[in-house]
């Protein structure tokens, strides 16, 4: 086995350990007000509409900040960015156990998004910058099943600090934890050796080193990866924030009883975030082209997720957390080949960039949605069946929608007939 740049045989997987475990404290951070909201609710008499809004905040944040993140950490560098980042969210995880009203949680919720919008972006560079085409979908997956982790992990852990100290410990001592891992972080992070420079990097339209903002908004390919995002995320933002609700309300679950729901659904998720992404690298290995690949591995979950728009309608509890967990599961098998997508048509030096610009409009999706989900539930009596319909829906709307706008996943610049398929 021959060694890497940094003297030690793959040393890029320690690199996503680290990811995986940032991409973990996150998730643990922002799901702690969804496991929460039940009883928060009753305790602070927020109502639907209010708690609606109150997690809009963090998706209104979450999309600014990631305009910011990319671009600030293809300027800095992965180390810096995603360091900086980790402490702005940790400050802002704790400081939700000192606001009692719906504005206080709001400003709280604002400052969290803010600073966890730097995870994708710079956890996606990093891969781009350590790992070969064929790897990225798979490592990826590896990374982004930290956030199923997160899901499992929080309400395992928060109702035994709720019970330990009041539910201001829950929020307290997850918060810290992004605090130690820096201690991990930043001894053991390094850059690539041979990642080049923004400034050393020739983009495929011409010789400009620099990719802008306009340059970046009129291609196809930019907004091919949007979309996947924007159609899909709002579906994960209300798994994370709604369920708990949708259980409580509809079946009766409360604090002490949800954990086990719960982590089946993120149980499933992780398996699916892991396959996901296996599926399109074992696939490019076997001789199919990227596009190919990512295309095939993306219609199979759309297809998959297809059947949650019964969810609102299921008899027990375990039925819909079923048809929820294999929709959580494809959500993420879909999640790692989309992010995926922007380093497969932009180099290194626009990675950072492109995440962004997807991810801002996923999370306004997210912002728009929240608001909506709230509003409806207040007005249509506590009835999830639509919402649900629109969950099993978007993916497929999503593939189609991509599929035309990157028919081959052709170089930043190209057009489709410009390019002929190679083999990956």
């Amino acid at each position: 086995m021959r060694p890497d740049a940094e003297g030690r045989p793959n040393y890029r997987w320690t690199i996503v350990a680290l990811l995986f475990v940032a991409t973990t404290i996150n998730y643990i951070d922002r799901q702690v007000l969804g496991i929460l909201a039940p009883t928060l609710s009753r305790a602070l008499h927020w109502s639907e509409t209010d708690y609606g809004d109150i997690v809009s905040w963090f998706s209104l944040a979450y999309a600014i900040g990631f305009l910011a993140a990319g671009r600030l950490i293809d300027r800095v560098g992965v180390k810096r960015g995603l360091g900086t980042a980790v402490v702005v969210w940790s400050l802002a995880s704790m400081a939700h156990a000192f606001v009692w009203t719906a504005a206080g949680f709001s400003i709280a919720r604002a400052a969290l998004g803010l600073g966890e919008s730097a995870i994708f972006p710079g956890a996606i560079k990093s891969v781009a910058e350590w790992f070969p085409k064929r790897e990225r979908a798979l490592a990826a997956g590896l990374f982004n099943a930290g956030t199923n982790t997160g899901a499992i992990v929080a309400p395992l852990l928060v109702p035994v600090l709720v019970l330990w100290r009041g539910w201001q410990s829950a929020f307290i001592v997850t918060g810290a934890l992004g605090l130690l891992w820096l201690a991990l972080w930043i001894p053991l992070y390094r850059r690539p050796p041979s990642a080049p420079d923004a400034s050393d990097e020739r983009v495929l339209t011409g010789d400009s080193p620099r990719w802008t903002w306009a340059s970046l908004l009129g291609m196809r390919q930019t907004w091919a990866f949007a979309v996947g995002k924007l159609l899909a995320d709002p579906v994960w933002w209300f798994y994370l924030y709604w369920l708990p609700k949708f259980l409580d309300a509809k079946y009766g679950i409360k604090l002490t009883g949800i954990a086990v729901g719960l982590v089946a659904v993120y149980v499933t998720a992780d398996i699916g975030s892991i396959g996901g992404g296996w599926l399109s690298s074992a696939l490019i290995a076997r001789g199919w082209t990227v596009n190919r690949a990512r295309k095939t591995a993306m219609l199979a979950m759309a297809l998959l997720i297809l059947p949650t728009t019964l969810a609102g309608l299921a008899q027990s509890a375990w039925q819909a957390i079923a048809l929820v967990a294999v929709a959580a599961a494809a959500h993420q098998a879909w999640s790692a080949n989309v992010y995926t997508l922007a380093s497969d048509m932009f180099p290194r030096s626009a990675v950072g960039s492109v995440v962004g610009i997807g991810a801002f409009t996923g999370a306004m999706g997210g912002v728009l949605f929240q608001r909506v989900v709230g509003r409806l539930l207040d007005a249509n009596g506590g009835n999830y069946t639509p919402i649900f319909v629109y969950c099993g829906t978007a993916y497929l709307v999503a593939w189609a929608i991509i599929h035309g706008l990157a028919p081959r996943l052709a170089p930043a610049g190209r057009l489709p007939n410009d390019l002929v398929e190679q083999p990956a």
